[in-house]
């Protein structure tokens, strides 16, 4: 008697089905949004998603983070795939044999994984990013809610126990040998495939000085790069731990290197470290602004782009770097490079730096000094394309 009232005030399965069908779909179209957005975080110098807000909500610092990348792929690409995979399985769900009660349990456990992978990514952007995606936490919800309907159709479905559930479902997909490992073939082919063939794009390459482009120092002993007489001069106040930094001077240095004759570009210091720099209140890039010392003393040494290079090349991707091994990457002698980060000298061209800076109203990085006009983060296009045009 009360399993019939139960079943009577059921809504159809229709309903309970497409409602979990559009759930798997929306988390699939958010995947997909989430992988493009990585993929033009790192490629398109002007592309800024429309998340990123503030420093705590803020969709590219995710993208930019070293945690977004999983077993050599975006984390996004594994959503598309886990999506993807729930929904060749909830296809299963409306065939007549299955008779509205198998798969369910099996999609309940799915369901289970991504909501404690959710949960898993949560704590890695408050305890270690420090920042949100609110792509990601649209995700999250989907997750929990495929996780509310799997359970409540397995209720008043298929009320059995969980394991024995599991067990039927694999049992219902064995019956289908030939279509069931067909389309799991295909499933692994494709991760294979994209794990081996999906380009590294978050690898940015370092530039690479040719020698025919000119460098130098200005008259304050800047160091610059490119046209002796150009037609557009790009100071640049940069951070090394700020991958925003590290891509628009990748950018500039190869757009320098197709056109040495018309764009120079002037190198100067902004660490957003809250030990040097007296905008920055709380912990924040903590060891940049000993790497611009380094970099200000490789420059007395004529070392500036090689200090330079590896710096950026290794500030965001690692977290033991080790004085004794910059000194013998870069050809400069470990004591002298450890003295140099407490010498007066060296430390008053870092705080005049932060000053001018300052002076000019620069509070982030990357900043560009252009024509008396400070661009914040990026330099818009009609500037170079008037230069090189």
């Amino acid at each position: 008697m009360e399993n019939a009232k139960k079943n009577k005030s059921a809504l159809p399965f229709g309903v309970y089905y497409w409602t979990v069908a559009f759930l798997a779909a929306a988390g699939l179209a958010d995947s997909i949004y989430l992988a493009i957005s990585h993929y033009r975080v790192y490629t398109d110098i002007t592309y800024s998603s429309f998340c990123a807000i503030s420093k705590a909500i803020n969709c590219d610092t995710i993208s930019q983070s070293p945690y977004s990348i999983l077993v050599g792929l975006p984390v996004p690409i594994w959503g598309v795939a886990g999506y993807l995979c729930f929904l060749l399985l909830l296809a299963c769900a409306k065939t007549p044999q299955a008779d509205k009660k198998r798969i369910w349990s099996l999609l309940y456990l799915v369901s289970w994984v991504f909501s404690l992978y959710s949960l898993i990514l949560a704590y890695i952007s408050t305890t270690l990013i420090h920042s949100y995606c609110i792509m990601c936490i649209v995700s999250y919800a989907i997750n929990f809610l495929l996780l509310f309907y799997t359970r409540m159709i397995r209720k008043r479905f298929d009320s059995g126990p969980l394991i024995k559930g599991v067990a039927a479902d694999l049992s219902f997909l064995w019956s289908w040998k030939v279509s069931a490992g067909a389309l799991l073939s295909c499933f692994l082919a494709a991760l294979i495939l994209a794990r081996v063939f999906y380009p590294t794009y978050w690898h940015l390459d370092e530039p690479v000085l040719a020698t025919p482009i000119n460098s130098g120092l200005t008259p304050e002993g800047h160091p610059w790069i490119g046209a002796e007489k150009p037609r557009l001069v790009i100071t640049e106040y940069t951070d090394y731990q700020c991958f925003q930094c590290k891509k628009m001077h990748y950018f500039l240095r190869q757009l320098i290197a197709q056109h040495p004759d018309k764009i120079r570009l002037v190198h100067r210091h902004f660490p957003m470290d809250h030990e040097f720099n007296p905008i920055v209140k709380d912990p924040f890039h903590v060891g940049s602004g000993k790497m611009a010392l380094m970099v200000i003393y490789a420059t007395a040494k004529d070392k500036f782009w090689t200090m330079n290079d590896f710096l950026f090349k290794i500030a965001r991707d690692r977290q033991d770097i080790k004085l004794k091994e910059i000194a013998e990457k870069v050809g400069i002698d470990y004591k002298e490079l450890a003295w140099a980060l407490n010498d007066k000298n060296t430390r008053y061209r870092l705080k005049h730096d932060i000053a001018e800076g300052l002076k000019s109203k620069i509070n982030g990085t990357p900043a560009f000094f252009i024509n008396g006009e400070v661009y914040l983060g990026q330099i818009p296009p009609a500037i170079i394309k008037k230069a090189l045009d």
